[in-house]
């Protein structure tokens, strides 16, 4: 999956929100415009495109505020949805500059 194939998805608004997504949104203070907007503007940091039951990835990208978000997403490409499987702030104590896993 590409970040471009994602992006098509979100603007034409061909998304599902998983319920732990959901959770993890408000538990980190989260708006789905927020999420959004780290995704449009963003990268994806990981690829796993051996996800089942559809290939994913590890999204990284900003707020409008300038603030780190990491989404994870699974990508249908029969019916061209993106699913948010979940989304966080990540912790600096395990990632360096947002984008490489701290070794531990």
């Amino acid at each position: 999956m590409g970040i471009e194939q994602l992006t098509r998805a979100l603007h034409d608004g061909r998304v599902r929100i998983t319920d732990h997504a959901d959770e993890e949104a408000l538990a980190d203070n989260l708006s789905f415009d927020e999420i959004l907007h780290s995704v449009l503007h963003g990268e994806i940091l990981e690829d796993y495109a051996d996800d089942r039951p559809y290939p994913g990835c590890l999204v990284y990208g900003l707020t409008r505020e300038g603030e780190p978000v990491h989404s994870v997403w699974a990508y249908n490409h029969e019916t061209e949805y993106a699913v948010l499987i979940t989304t966080y702030r990540p912790d600096p104590d395990r990632w360096i500059d947002w984008r490489r896993r701290r070794t531990r």
